[in-house]
């Protein structure tokens, strides 16, 4: 395919939904091709695409060459897939969730598109941007813009970055009026340095606008962003704050408000069993994940009424699942295999530079704020105002400020075991990381630093939006390091 040619494509997202896309530029990969259509098409999730092959009587073959496509019009399906996960997560129904579409930001958002693929908008401003385009390259004219044309152009691109999220950062909207004017450098701003610094504050006015439609619209992000102080229990809510992609999703289809309370009454039965089925729980918690989502962030209800009402979700298997369905990483895996990595090298460091001894065991000392010794007390007296921590069973005296025969670690939220038998330590702060995503817990105000340095240095979490702080902490390191 020529990647000056125009394609005509008809795209079979679902029997319902087939829709005609024309691209005037061929994207040059299949990577490239599916940001496309998910910015286009509003699409959710994971999925890869098929096309009709004439080659085969026009049966379905999956894409991996772009120069397999027939030239001009072509035929393709998006095809859903689920998230890989380890085999003892319940997330075989996440696909329920990640393939809906369409609906603007229901917090069910894929990642970021680098580069932002900028949509086509209505025919009219099209062949008005084609001229002023190729003004622009004969002579350097910049385009003329009418205030029918501007709103056109903001308006395809807030309902585009909506579909991604309902709040874009700065970084994000820097990248999309990069890439308007890489496309169109018609609409270059003359005298200014970037040729994009206007666009920036237009697109934020815009989305900010765009905000209220979605709000009376209902989308739950937004909603409840916009609750007013007073109205809850406590502080206003605030939008996805730790890289949370489903922070707020919509059910997905079909999954009214009655039939996940069906669903919650019959897990909330299920594991009253002595052997309940495991499998039927992890796909009553993926169907009522919306519902759950909607009560623990928009009533931000006491840890006792999460357990009376969702007592499936408080075990390691649930937790697991529940990180995944908002993260879309393996919670064991990204937390292990960050700890793996860093330790090896911060032994290294601790070897080349003594003097980083002290410091070292000193936050040792402050992680291990966390951590009790359970036995010759009460739990209730150990437990009397914990927050957010784990209490480790050891046997033996404390080495080096550490247990090295530890017996059992449970997770203490509000002054309440919610989660015990853990097995080792580092399962255990897995398992804390997970629970305050699953409960949408703030970090603890004296620790906030030591958890972001968890959230995103070590298990990758949104690593690119580290504060000033952890950023220097991880500089220093790498240099250390290297």
């Amino acid at each position: 395919i020529s990647a000056m040619s125009t394609l005509l494509l008809r795209v079979i997202v679902s029997p319902q939904e087939i829709r005609r896309v024309t691209l005037q530029t061929i994207p040059p990969s299949v990577d490239e091709l599916r940001t496309t259509l998910r910015n286009m098409l509003g699409l959710r999730g994971n999925f890869i695409l098929q096309f009709e092959d004439p080659d085969f009587g026009n049966e379905l073959c999956n894409l991996t060459d772009m120069k397999d496509l027939p030239t001009e019009r072509a035929t393709l399906k998006v095809l859903f897939t689920e998230p890989v996960s380890d085999s003892t997560l319940d997330t075989a129904s996440l696909s329920s969730l990640t393939s809906s579409i369409g609906s603007p930001s229901s917090g069910d958002s894929p990642e970021w598109p680098d580069p932002f693929v900028i949509p086509d908008f209505s025919h009219d401003v099209e062949l008005q941007l084609r001229r002023a385009n190729d003004a622009y390259a004969s002579n350097g004219t910049v385009m003329t813009i009418s205030k029918s044309v501007k709103s056109e152009i903001l308006d395809r691109l807030a309902d585009t970055i909506s579909k991604i999220t309902a709040y874009p950062s700065k970084d994000h909207y820097e990248s999309v009026a990069k890439a308007l004017v890489s496309k169109h450098p018609c609409l270059s701003e003359p005298g200014s340095g970037k040729g994009w610094f206007c666009w920036v504050f237009s697109l934020r006015f815009k989305m900010g606008n765009y905000r209220q439609r979605m709000m009376a619209a209902g989308c739950p992000e937004v909603v409840v962003n916009k609750r007013k102080r007073g109205e809850g229990r406590s502080k206003p809510i605030k939008k996805s704050k730790k890289g949370e992609i489903h922070y707020l999703p919509e059910p997905p289809e079909g999954q009214t408000t009655v039939k996940s309370e069906k669903d919650r009454e019959t897990m909330l039965l299920e594991v009253q069993k002595r052997d309940p089925d495991l499998q039927l729980l992890g796909e009553l918690m993926t169907a009522t994940f919306s519902q759950r989502r909607q009560e623990i962030i928009g009533d931000e209800p006491l840890i006792s009424a999460v357990m009376d009402r969702w007592p499936a979700l408080f075990s390691q298997r649930q937790i697991s699942a529940e990180f995944s369905r908002i993260v879309t990483k393996d919670l064991l895996e990204s937390f292990l295999d960050g700890l793996d990595a860093l330790v090896p090298s911060l032994l290294e460091l601790y070897k080349f530079y003594p003097g980083l001894g002290l410091k070292l065991k000193l936050y040792g000392k402050l992680f291990l704020f966390l951590c009790l010794k359970v036995h010759g007390e009460t739990l209730d007296v150990i437990m009397k105002g914990m927050q957010l921590g784990l209490l480790i069973g050891h046997e033996g005296p404390l080495q080096d400020e550490f247990p090295l025969e530890v017996f059992s670690v449970v997770l203490v939220v509000e002054e309440k075991i919610i989660l015990h038998g853990i097995s080792d330590v580092s399962t255990g702060f897995a398992m804390l990381m997970g629970a305050i995503y699953c409960l949408n817990l703030e970090y603890p105000r004296k620790m906030r630093y030591s958890f972001e340095f968890v959230q995103r240095v070590m298990m990758k979490i949104q690593p690119d939006q580290c504060s000033a702080r952890i950023h220097g902490l991880r500089n220093k390191l790498l240099r250390y390091l290297l």
